[in-house]
């Protein structure tokens, strides 16, 4: 089939790889791919750390997905941040935070032990005083920037930035946060802040909790030449009208936050600062599947797991395209009648 996918974001390009690698002929139509949400994700593989009440189906979705990382991730060869996450809080109602996230997740079968702050301090001995902490020991992360890269380098000169005069077989639209019409009321953006720092701070894991109540995140990534290893800290989440800027409000959250967090990070270089829409929708789960015009499929809306869902996205998009039917819990079509189905 001639297939046009519009959108060169993370989901864009892991849809068009499954596509090639189906024998498909694919054209990726992008001005500048890998510039929108990709660019400031932080990479996290994090189902059991993302998880939240009332989304059993997408926990379940993530889990699956995160299972198809390690293959993925070698078949780009790509490096994994695999030591696992630590959870934590600071204060002691942070330390609620972690022990309902811990109960959460005994819900979906998982057991997670909650420990002391000596205990995560003896795991972790870059983090401050620490009131509570929970080893998340699936949860994974990878560069977003080197999955896009990888798969740009794969998929060459099928990548362009206007689309073609030639009429597709099947046309997939993976625009994020900003589909066209008639679309477009599908998706909402939901601006995120994240920062980029060097430095060697000695952590060793991925480190996510809440600081007095702030949630943050802290991902150590290595420098493949040798050199002080890049650390990414984000992210807020804020429903907005206007374009994504970067804020100083938002800005001196994140830091304080980390710094509190990771005392070591005071001493690493403020690299970049990066806004970005993430893609929401109604029922916080993504769009996949056909839209009921004819030939015409979304791979969109995943919100905060993109990343992680790229590889099942990518395989269950391209089920639908070749006409098999599209999970029910992420049919687009499933907002057509105005109803939401209710999650486990």
């Amino acid at each position: 089939m001639r297939v046009h996918v519009l959108g060169g974001g993370i989901i864009g390009l892991a849809c068009s790889a499954e596509l090639v690698g189906r024998g498909h002929d694919v054209t990726v139509v992008d001005p500048a791919p890998g510039s929108g949400a990709s660019r400031a994700a932080a990479g996290m593989l994090s189902p059991a750390g993302e998880a939240w009440h009332g989304e059993g189906t997408l926990h379940a979705l993530g889990v699956a997905s995160g299972r198809l990382w390690p293959s993925y991730a070698a078949a780009l060869a790509l490096p994994m941040h695999d030591s696992g996450t630590l959870l934590v809080g600071v204060d002691a109602g942070d330390r609620q935070e972690v022990e309902r996230q811990a109960a959460l997740l005994a819900t979906h079968g998982e057991r997670v032990e909650v420990l002391d702050g000596r205990r995560a301090r003896a795991l972790e001995p870059a983090l401050a005083r620490v009131t509570a902490a929970a080893v998340l020991a699936q949860d994974r992360a990878v560069d977003p920037r080197a999955v896009v890269a990888a798969l740009l380098s794969r998929l060459g000169p099928r990548v362009v930035p206007q689309a073609p005069s030639d009429r597709p077989d099947a046309t997939v639209i993976a625009t994020g946060a900003h589909l066209p019409r008639p679309y477009d009321h599908l998706v909402r953006g939901v601006r995120g802040e994240i920062l980029r720092l060097r430095g060697d701070v000695g952590l060793r894991r991925v480190v996510r909790g809440w600081v007095r109540g702030e949630p943050v995140y802290v991902v150590p990534r290595r420098d493949r030449s040798g050199g002080p290893g890049e650390v990414v800290v984000g992210a807020t989440s804020e429903e907005h009208d206007g374009p994504p800027v970067v804020t100083a409000g938002g800005v001196r959250r994140l830091l304080a936050a980390a710094t509190e967090l990771v005392p070591g990070l005071d001493r690493a270089e403020l690299c970049e600062a990066l806004a970005r829409d993430r893609p929401g929708t109604a029922d916080n789960r993504p769009l996949v599947g056909p839209t009921g015009d004819a030939g015409v499929f979304l791979a969109a809306g995943h919100f905060r797991h993109g990343v992680l869902l790229a590889p099942l996205t990518a395989r269950l998009l391209a089920d639908a395209v070749e006409g098999a039917a599209p999970d029910p819990t992420l049919d687009p079509r499933r907002f057509a009648a105005h109803t939401l189905q209710e999650d486990s």
